[in-house]
């Protein structure tokens, strides 16, 4: 027989409460968790709406915290920023939002930083090759295409 832990709705809380304070959630990162806790619906509802009201679950909250953070730690370009937040089913609303944390200075000379650092690393002496290798790791990132390709350019003659 399929033995799994059971939890009242106030359990439940309390440990979703923890979840969220650990580090910001999405909606979609919530309802995952409560349902490999096997909640019923009901009882996931009561739970989603009591970390809203106690403010534990906030999206535009999550939003800047992820694109500040992929931002700062992975160099993601805002193309890689808006899919992973679209894919975590967030409104466009807060991925707008969200991507306001973004400082352009900051982001352009992140993006210059990154793709001198890589063309560097990049041991390929067919100019094509290379162009390509560098394009491809910069779109993979989301960095813009008008971006990346004017970068690729100067970069490799």
């Amino acid at each position: 027989m399929n033995q799994h832990k059971t939890f009242t709705v106030e359990e439940a809380k309390r440990a979703l409460e923890r979840y969220c304070v650990y580090q910001e959630r999405c909606h979609k990162e919530v309802l995952d968790k409560l349902k490999s806790m096997h909640m019923i619906p009901d009882a996931i509802d009561v739970v989603i709406v009591h970390l809203l009201q106690h403010d534990f679950l906030n999206e535009e909250r999550f939003a800047k915290a992820y694109v500040r953070g992929k931002f700062k730690y992975k160099n993601w370009g805002r193309n890689r920023l808006t899919a992973e937040l679209k894919r975590r089913q967030i409104s466009k609303f807060n991925i707008q939002t969200g991507l306001k944390e973004l400082d352009d200075l900051d982001y352009y000379g992140t993006f210059d930083a990154l793709a001198e650092r890589k063309c560097e690393l990049i041991k390929e002496s067919n100019p094509y090759k290379k162009k390509k290798k560098l394009a491809d790791y910069l779109l993979y990132r989301g960095w813009e295409s008008p971006l990346v390709y004017e970068k690729v350019n100067a970069l490799i003659s």
